[in-house]
């Protein structure tokens, strides 16, 4: 290691041996507790958004040559900022998961057996541009009992640590302790890399971004990771889809906002309703100043639409550029689902109720959504009042995860005397 690594490595271990002391406390914290420092955070935020656009500002001008949706996704505003602060009193509003009885039972001995959910522990979480999910990631760890450690991008390295600082303000207001949320002070890539060696420091990793970092992360990790892979997501137009739903559903499935993880990148359409749709679709998404790129059926209805090559069907485009195929049925659109896809979330337009059955039954992504678009996968919309990311993996959580899926569990076993025999 190099110096900068050592000193990386350094402040990860102090920060992480804090985190553990704190996790234990937390566990043990009070709803009421806890329900107060979400709230006194949601105040200290709003009191404190002046100087968190300030912050968002200097990052914005510190990265000029960002892609425009890379810069979206950066970017705070007043309307945000108060978005944030709504979630953590959301998140207040939600039931405490910690020390539920998920589970019990009487054996013949007449031994009772108890599952109760508890906290994880600690929770390393790696993300990318989007400075909201401090505030997202903080309030769900500390309300479900974890400590959590915040590692951003070096482009929202100013904006996170004003947000954290009204995360901290409320914690200090409840009384518990600040190394509950902690945020990493350097943009070393060192301090990533110590994060994913901490294996007994942390519990859990939890990546949100793109390929490469999530790449990184499963390639290096020594710490067990919840994964959140691309959003290649689909809109399938089915054959009896109602075309002004249709129209409806994919402008916002792909436009509402192109770079988050739930919009639309492939549009996938039953051959049957192609040549009268298709055009239609086209004209409303490029009024808009949507690209495209097409298979050979899709241009043979719309010619003046640009070629798309197998790659292009395996892009997360993050931007105003929309995949087409047409297809002839829901086989083949599973067919390539599965092929091209990321299993984050796909989406089906019918009024066949059998049809979107067979859709939604075929598909392994982690959500699946009939009639509605593919941004309502968000851990808000689902009622979780924020998420700290959209897990994609096959193990522990799927789709938006939320206070439960931030919880494990331990046994209690009940007994009146018995030995075994």
């Amino acid at each position: 290691m190099n110096a900068l690594a050592d000193e990386a490595a350094r402040q990860l271990e102090a920060a992480a041996r804090a985190a553990r002391a704190a996790a234990a406390d937390l566990a043990r914290a009070p709803r009421p507790a806890k329900d107060l420092a979400l709230r006194e955070a949601a105040r200290a935020l709003r009191e404190a958004a002046p100087a968190i656009l300030a912050a968002n500002e200097a990052d914005l001008a510190a990265a000029p040559d960002l892609s425009a949706a890379f810069r979206d996704r950066l970017t705070l505003t007043p309307a945000r900022i108060e978005a944030m602060a709504s979630g953590l009193e959301e998140v207040a509003e939600l039931p405490d998961p910690v020390g539920r009885v998920l589970a019990e039972w009487t054996r013949p001995n007449g031994l009772v057996m108890r599952r109760i959910a508890q906290p994880i522990g600690v929770i390393g979480m790696i993300f990318e541009s989007r400075p909201n999910v401090a505030a997202d990631a903080a309030a769900l760890c500390l309300k479900s009992g974890n400590a959590v450690i915040l590692r951003g991008g070096r482009e929202s390295l100013r904006s996170v640590a004003a947000i954290h600082a009204a995360m901290a303000a409320g914690l200090r207001a409840a009384g518990l302790p600040e190394a509950a949320v902690q945020v990493a002070q350097t943009a070393d890539r060192g301090f990533v890399g110590a994060m994913l060696r901490a294996a007994g420091l942390i519990d859990l990793i939890i990546p949100r971004g793109g390929k490469g970092l999530v790449t990184r992360v499963m390639e290096e990790a020594r710490v067990p990771v919840l994964a959140h892979a691309e959003g290649l997501c689909h809109t399938y137009i089915h054959a009896a889809a109602d075309p002004a739903m249709a129209r409806s559903i994919l402008l916002n499935a792909k436009l509402r906002r192109t770079g988050v993880c739930g919009a639309t990148e492939t549009l996938l359409i039953d051959a049957a309703i192609a040549p009268g749709l298709l055009p239609v679709l086209v004209a409303d998404l490029r009024e808009r100043g949507c690209d495209f790129r097409a298979d050979a059926r899709a241009r043979a209805i719309c010619p003046e639409l640009p070629a798309a090559t197998e790659a292009d069907f395996a892009t997360e485009w993050l931007d105003s550029i929309l995949s087409i195929a047409v297809v002839e049925g829901v086989a083949p659109a599973l067919a390539h689902i599965r092929r091209f896809g990321s299993e984050h979330t796909e989406a089906i337009v019918t009024d066949d109720a059998g049809a979107a059955a067979e859709f939604l039954d075929g598909l392994a992504s982690a959500v699946g959504i009939w009639n509605a678009s593919t941004q309502f996968c968000d851990g808000g919309e689902f009622g979780f009042g924020a998420e700290i990311g959209i897990a994609t993996g096959r193990l522990h959580a799927r789709g938006p995860v939320g206070l439960e899926q931030l919880c494990t569990y331990r046994y209690h076993v009940i007994g009146s005397g018995q030995v075994r025999p």
